[in-house]
């Protein structure tokens, strides 16, 4: 069944009245009321704006000898679901009503997403628990505004594509604020959402944040704190894959001065094509010391070991999608695929003096990979066969350590209040490539019965590379509140890499190489009344050519890409914090592209340029304490400004063409109905635009709308039992591919979960 039989225009409007009414996420008040008691879900909790920037900076000045004592009891409100009393107004817990929340992720301030001169979004722990996205990549692309995915085995699964621009070296990927740089084009950390307390999402060039590697946006990872209220809970679920989940999750403090929580996750799963059984393992673990008033330590450990998908993708059959060959497995009975990765950190918070705060974040992760499968499949007319080719076995073995350390100053300027952050970012990462390039071996076999026979390549496995990137990186933000009303944020960022890479195949082609890139940005905000901001930002960013770590001979002596945005929008809060709404236009241009010279089409040339312009919103409402509606939509204009590209030995220019893996329309709608004591229903479409597979814009991948939709039973206080359908109307989609394969998404999936605190 494709798109346009389930939602064409005869049926969309009843399908989505259907859905609407069935499906919404909030509870009555008494649902809401025992949520609160148990503490079940980890809600971000959502006050009212705060006051003027002038009063909160005298109200600041009276209170950081209590500091640590305020940190103790937000922790206790983020993670145990107790709430802190607001000065300014009532407190609700509904998790996607969040602007005027902090987040860290647009500035390193402590700015609420009002106060912030971007497009920024909160993505709580509660809100993932309450839609079943067991997954980062489904807990992004299905609630944040404009976010779709290219996942593929060979990236890791967690590539995604914002505001025109796609993959993993324009769309950043962190963890608790650490980049985590790009191996070779895969990062396969982290997967699994159970540890997660909240994913913080910038649209929008991020470089003077994270660094190289974001003109497009950053997802930032924030892991589960202990607890300093005793709580603990445990997960199972079982669908109609036979995917076998457990989770457990416990917390609480060990004495006055110290708390831990550990949380742990498995899968198992027959997979839903044919041979692709998977399995992965999560584990979370930390512990907080508070050594005094004014001093914190947090010391965390993470370890996650995955078996995922071998599912390459589904060969097309004269360049269409057969419908009959959805659940083939093309891939060879003994392929191989495992991610290995460890990641420890200690942050330590001190509280200096009134108006000072020091953080500084040690860490050390260790990343170990392997792929042993055959990735290319395209059907032979002549033959009617799927020829496959591309053997590939290959190593990752990649070590990253560094330390990050920023320094808040709060006070006052011409008695206007000010807020300045410096710091510095210094990481070295060491990386070895194993392979057994250039990946020689084919075969073919019958599209609809065959034997999927052995790895057999003709070429041996060694080492082909090694590189170490040491980089360091000095940053710095201000904010000044010229009025209560008008503030001005500024930031800056110089970054100073230098990779040496050792060619173990080819020694002549070994080499170092140093790059230096400052990027900045300035905005205001103007809030005139209330809960309602204005805001502006000129932003600008670099993106490394073809990725630092795996810098190739070939890319040496290019710069890097440069980026630049404008973006203005607004948001508000209304309704005493029961509803909001934000709106964002802006432009990209990127710049410094990869491109052939028009007239020496064998000649790389760096003058390539592209650029998007778009619109993006959001809207949430909770309605009478029972019901709530979340809905987001983005449109852009993507494309080539300047592209030429090698074409049967002559050069095309591909310019006003879609960039590959970008939808021009994305939105999600979700909503929640508490419609009974103690029984909840929800529901959400996700509706992603057409994209194209090629520079060409000859193959088109088809819109699709997947539908997910839950209900919700607590027998007792402290069980809670689920049972969702996943792609209800059992859409069959494309997530990512070329012009030869296409990989689909999940077909419909039936789930029942159930969780117990204890």
């Amino acid at each position: 069944m494709t798109s346009r039989t389930i939602f064409a225009p005869r049926y969309r409007r009843a399908i989505l009245r259907s859905a609407a009414f069935s499906c919404l996420v909030l509870s009555t008040d008494g649902w809401a009321q025992s949520e609160r008691t148990v503490q079940t879900l980890d809600p971000v909790v959502v006050q009212s704006p705060a006051t003027s920037p002038r009063a909160q900076s005298t109200r600041r000045s009276s209170a950081t000898a209590s500091a640590a004592r305020l940190r103790q009891q937000r922790n206790i409100a983020v993670n145990t679901g107790t709430q802190v009393a607001a000065p300014t107004g009532p407190v609700f817990a509904a998790p996607t009503l969040n602007l005027t929340g902090a987040s860290t992720a647009g500035s390193r301030l402590g700015l609420t997403r009002l106060q912030t001169p971007a497009s920024v979004e909160v993505i709580s722990a509660e809100t993932i628990a309450e839609r079943g996205q067991q997954n980062i990549l489904d807990a992004v692309t299905q609630n944040a505004t404009g976010f779709t995915a290219s996942p593929a085995p060979g990236n890791g699964g967690v590539s995604f594509n914002t505001r025109g621009f796609t993959g993993l070296g324009s769309v950043m990927t962190l963890y608790d604020g650490t980049q985590l740089y790009i191996g070779a084009g895969t990062v396969a950390f982290p997967f699994d959402t159970w540890s997660t307390e909240r994913i913080e999402v910038l649209r929008g060039p991020a470089s003077v944040m994270y660094g190289a590697g974001a003109v497009g946006g950053a997802i930032n990872v924030v892991s589960k704190l202990p607890l300093w209220v005793p709580r603990n809970q445990a997960e199972m679920s079982l669908d109609s894959n036979m995917t076998r989940r457990i989770a457990v999750d416990s917390g609480g403090p060990v004495s006055k001065d110290v708390a831990y929580r550990i949380t742990a996750s498995g899968n198992m799963s027959d997979g839903w094509v044919d041979r692709d059984d998977t399995s992965n393992v999560a584990l979370h673990a930390v512990i907080q010391i508070k050594q005094n008033d004014d001093v914190t330590w947090t010391l965390s450990t993470d370890y996650g070991d995955r078996n995922p998908s071998r599912y390459f993708g589904t060969p097309l059959i004269n360049g269409r999608l057969d419908e009959s060959l959805r659940f083939k497995n093309y891939n060879v009975s003994d392929s191989h695929i495992r991610y290995q990765d460890s990641w420890n950190q200690v942050k330590t918070e001190w509280q200096v003096a009134d108006g000072i705060s020091v953080q500084n974040t040690l860490y050390y992760l260790n990343s170990k990979r392997h792929w042993k499968d055959v990735e290319s499949y395209a059907y032979n007319p002549a033959t009617g066969l799927i020829n496959r080719s591309s053997y590939i076995e290959i190593f990752h073995d990649q070590q990253q350590v560094g330390n990050r350390m920023d320094a808040k100053f709060r006070g006052h300027v011409l008695g206007m209040a000010n807020e300045f952050v410096a710091g510095f970012d210094v990481n070295s990462i060491n990386f070895t490539h194993t392979n057994n390039s250039p990946y020689g071996g084919s075969s073919s076999v019958n599209p609809f019965s065959f034997a999927p026979g052995i790895f057999n390549s003709p070429n041996p496995t060694v080492p082909g590379y090694g590189s170490v990137t040491n980089q360091y990186a000095l940053f710095a933000e201000n904010r000044l509140s010229v009025t209560e009303q008008l503030s001005l944020i500024a930031g800056i960022r110089q970054d100073e890499p230098t990779i040496a890479r050792t060619d173990y195949v080819s020694p002549a082609n070994s080499f170092e190489k140093s790059f230096s890139s400052t990027t900045w940005r300035a905005g205001a905000v103007y809030a005139p009344v209330k809960d309602l901001a204005f805001y502006a930002q000129y932003a600008t960013a670099a993106d490394p050519v073809g990725g630092l770590v795996s810098l190739s001979s070939a890319n040496k002596n290019f710069d890097l890409a440069t980026g630049k945005q404008v973006e203005i929008g607004v948001k508000q809060s209304f309704w005493g914090g029961r509803g909001e709404w934000t709106l964002a236009g802006y432009e990209i241009v990127k710049n410094n592209l990869l491109a052939r010279d028009p007239n020496i089409p064998s000649l790389t040339v760096q003058v390539g340029q592209q650029s998007s312009r778009g619109v993006e919103a959001s809207v949430g409402f909770l309605l009478d304490h029972c019901l709530r509606i979340d809905a987001n939509t983005a449109f852009l204009r993507a494309k080539y400004d300047d592209f030429v590209q090698a074409v049967g030995g002559g050069s095309v220019n591909y310019a006003g063409n879609v960039p590959v893996n970008v939808p021009q329309n994305v939105s999600n709608i979700w909503a929640t109905w508490a419609f009974a004591p103690n029984w909840s229903a929800n529901a959400g479409v996700q509706i992603v635009g057409k994209t194209y597979a090629d520079n060409a814009n000859t193959v088109t991948r088809p819109a699709y709308n997947i539908v997910n939709a839950g209900v919700q039973w607590k027998p007792d206080l402290n069980t809670t039992v689920s049972f969702r359908i996943y792609n209800l109307f059992d859409e069959i989609y494309t997530t990512s591919g070329g012009t030869t394969q296409w990989l689909l998404g999940m077909p419909r999936t039936a789930q029942l979960a159930v969780n117990v605190k204890f």
